[in-house]
C-alpha cells in the first residue's frame, strides 16, 4: 500500500510540474513601461501568465483580480479558473497588471499591452485575434470595463467582457472608496470621476459583456453594476446581467459561492454562443 500511494504521489508530482511547465510567463514592460506607478521592484513589474489550451477552439480570456487597486486577488479570481477555461478549450491568461498607486493611466496601460500580445502571439497559442476578451472581478472589473470602453485605438479592442461585481463608478457614495483613493487620489478632482466613471464612456463600439454579482454585496454596491448594465443597454450593446439573492462580495470561483453552478453555467453558454453569433 505504501509503494502504491508512494506512486501515486509521484504521478501527481509529476502532472503537476507538468502543468506548471505549460504555463508561459510575459513581462509586458522588459524595457520599461511608458508610465510608471512610482513604485519598485516587483510592484513596477506587469506580468502575463498565459495558460494555452491543449485543444484550442479559437477564444482567449485575458483576466484582471481584484484587490482594491491595492493588492490582487490571483488565486480565486484568477489561476484557479485555469483548468476550467482550456477545458473549454479557452486559452486563459491571468493578468498581474500593477498597482496605480494614484498614477490613474497604469490599469490601461497594462491591459492595452496585454491585448497586444495576446494578438501578436495568437498563432503560437491557436487563437483567433478576432476572439479575445478581457475579464476581472472588483476592482479587475474596473480594469477590464476601462479597456473596455476607453480602448482607444481598434488594435485595442477586446472582442467582449466578463465582469464579476465590478467597480464601475468613481462617484463618492456609490464606489468602493478604497478603489478610487487608489487609482485618482483621495482629492480626485471632477473631470478625473467623471473620466473614470465608466458609466459615462458607454457607446455603441463597446463590446458585449457577461456582468454577475450578488444582490447583498455590501463592498461594490450592486448599483455600479446595474448602471453599466443601463448604459450598455442603452447603447445597444449586448449584455448578459446575471444577479444572484446572496453571496456578498468577492466569490470568484470558490466553491463555497452558492450560485457557483448557475453561473460557470451560464457563462460557459454565453461563450458558446459567442461563436454562434
Amino acid at each position: 500500500m505504501k509503494r502504491i500511494l508512494l506512486g501515486l504521489a509521484a504521478v501527481a508530482a509529476g502532472c503537476a510540474m507538468a502543468a506548471a511547465a505549460e504555463r508561459v510567463e510575459i513581462d509586458l514592460w522588459p524595457d520599461g513601461a511608458p508610465v510608471s506607478n512610482g513604485l519598485q521592484g516587483e510592484d513596477a513589474r506587469a506580468i502575463l501568465y498565459v495558460f494555452p489550451a491543449d485543444k484550442p477552439t479559437g477564444r482567449m480570456i485575458i483576466d484582471c483580480p481584484g484587490g482594491g487597486y491595492q493588492m490582487l486577488a490571483m488565486g480565486h479570481e484568477g489561476t484557479d479558473m485555469a483548468d476550467w477555461m482550456n477545458r473549454q478549450g479557452i486559452t486563459y491568461a491571468v493578468l498581474k497588471y500593477r498597482m496605480p498607486n494614484t498614477h490613474s493611466t497604469v490599469p490601461l496601460d497594462d491591459t492595452r499591452r496585454a491585448i497586444s500580445i495576446a494578438r501578436e502571439k495568437a498563432g503560437e497559442w491557436g487563437v483567433d485575434t478576432g476572439k479575445i476578451g478581457i475579464m476581472g472581478a472588483s476592482a479587475g472589473g474596473h480594469c477590464a470595463a476601462t479597456l473596455a470602453t476607453m480602448y482607444g485605438e481598434e488594435r485595442y479592442r477586446p472582442d467582449f467582457q466578463i465582469l464579476f461585481y465590478p467597480v464601475i463608478t468613481m462617484t463618492a457614495g456609490v464606489t468602493h472608496q478604497g478603489s478610487r483613493d487608489s487609482l485618482l487620489g483621495t482629492n480626485a478632482d471632477d473631470d478625473a470621476v467623471a473620466e473614470y466613471s465608466l458609466e459615462n464612456r458607454v457607446t455603441s463600439s463597446t463590446p458585449p459583456a457577461f456582468i454577475m454579482l450578488s444582490a447583498d454585496d455590501t463592498i461594490v454596491p450592486p448599483a455600479n453594476s446595474l448602471d453599466y448594465a443601463t448604459a450598455l443597454m442603452t447603447n445597444g450593446v449586448p449584455v448578459s446581467l446575471h444577479m444572484y439573492p446572496t453571496g456578498g462580495h468577492g466569490w470568484g470561483y470558490s466553491d463555497w459561492f452558492k450560485y457557483k453552478r448557475q453561473w460557470t453555467g451560464e457563462l460557459e453558454k454565453w461563450i458558446a454562443d459567442l461563436d454562434r453569433e
